[in-house]
């Protein structure tokens, strides 16, 4: 299954971003293979606004099934859902490796709407 991880980094060790909208890069991970490619997320991090469509519509574009990040909010949330990615919350700071192995064992929580309101709200 491939997911997307929201970090400050582009690789395993980074910290997790709580951001999904915003997160400065997506670490696209194959949870079968191990395999793992960072992808910047740089030209929605200071957008004026349509930055959660935008990185929604990137994520799918991915291939993703699944995105783990902290935050998400009501546009990219129903942009993820029409595109069938499940939502996965990361409660904690963690590295992005531990937040795959979080959603491996089963403890992140799948979220059913928006945790956050938009950002013109």
């Amino acid at each position: 299954m491939k997911i997307v991880v929201t970090a400050y980094g582009k690789d395993l060790s980074s910290k997790t971003d709580r951001s999904f909208g915003r997160a400065k890069w997506f670490i696209l991970a194959d949870t079968e293979t191990g395999a793992f490619e960072a992808h910047s997320n740089e030209q929605n991090v200071n957008a004026a606004q349509g930055a959660g469509i935008q990185a929604a519509q990137n994520v799918a574009n991915l291939g993703a099934e699944a995105v783990l990040t902290g935050n998400v909010g009501p546009n990219a949330f129903r942009t993820l859902s029409a595109a069938s990615i499940r939502i996965f919350i990361i409660k904690e700071d963690m590295t992005v490796e531990q937040a795959i192995s979080e959603w491996k064992n089963g403890t992140l929580e799948e979220t059913g709407g928006a945790t956050i309101e938009g950002h013109w709200a």
